[in-house]
């Protein structure tokens, strides 16, 4: 990562976090005209608009003003592009929550990773409605607002809240989801699913949530928020238990010991173990 790693790291958050307040500010300039927005459909109850766009495009102009030859990865921008590949990475979505936006819900997010090769090395997320900033830097911890954050140190199953996500994309899925949505149900304090993961992966960092899960996340869904909490002192895995590394699939995320547990139990409610989308 260059001679000096640390200060490259320090120049490569200081980019994203630039880029994402200025998406932020797209998003909320348009936050009164959404009546007038057209909704083009990617898939079911999945929506892109202008906004998702202008956001995009506003991040990509300042990155590249930071960092020219680095390669940006986002839904609209080079979506299959290779994560694998050398170098810098800015695995980016502009406005995580669209049909949340679409509807005035305040929950709504500009969500930025960084990679050099395949390492994880800084990490933006910005509530857009709230202004709530939460970066991470790898080995440096995790930030909200410039104040260290950490996961959660309850342990107790019956307290836990839960976040999640729908698996809306893929409607195969919502026969297992429905079991693990019992199952974790029966055993927690409850769950919440408010419609951004980038956010709901923030809410685990802070300790808001103590722990997540969702069967179905993208890449620039979760890139960000996997470091903060990893950074936070939190554990992120695969639909197998191993390193979650950021790529299509299931997440599993919370402080050591509710992961623990949720993992076990999502994994237990499942016929079919090995999840497909």
């Amino acid at each position: 990562m260059g001679s000096d790693g640390a200060v490259e790291a320090d120049a490569i958050l200081e980019a994203a976090v630039a880029s994402a307040q200025a998406a932020a500010e797209v998003i909320r300039s348009a936050s009164g005209t959404t009546a007038a927005l057209d909704w083009e459909s990617k898939g079911a109850a999945d929506f892109v608009t202008e906004v998702d766009r202008a956001a995009e495009a506003t991040i990509d102009r300042v990155l590249k003003q930071h960092f020219p030859a680095a390669l940006i990865i986002g839904e609209e921008l080079s979506p299959g592009a290779a994560l694998a590949s050398p170098g810098l990475k800015f695995v980016v979505d502009p406005l995580d929550g669209t049909t949340n936006f679409l509807h005035g819900y305040p929950q709504y997010a500009v969500s930025i990773g960084a990679l050099v090769d395949s390492d994880l090395v800084a990490a933006v997320v910005i509530n857009v409605p709230t202004r709530d900033c939460f970066t991470a830097l790898a080995g440096k911890g995790a930030f909200q607002n410039g104040t260290r954050i950490s996961v959660s140190s309850l342990t107790d199953v019956s307290r836990a809240l839960i976040g999640t996500g729908f698996p809306f994309k893929h409607q195969n899925l919502l026969d297992q989801y429905s079991r693990q949505f019992v199952a974790v149900t029966r055993e927690t304090a409850g769950i919440r699913r408010a419609g951004s993961a980038a956010l709901d992966l923030a809410d685990v960092a802070c300790g808001r949530f103590d722990g997540f899960w969702e069967l179905d996340l993208s890449p620039w869904d979760i890139a960000a928020g996997i470091l903060l909490v990893r950074e936070a002192g939190g554990v992120v895995t695969s639909w197998d238990g191993s390193f979650r590394d950021i790529a299509a699939g299931p997440v599993v995320a919370g402080n050591p010991d509710i992961h623990r547990w949720l993992f076990a139990t999502v994994r237990g409610a499942s016929d079919n173990r090995d999840i497909t989308v």
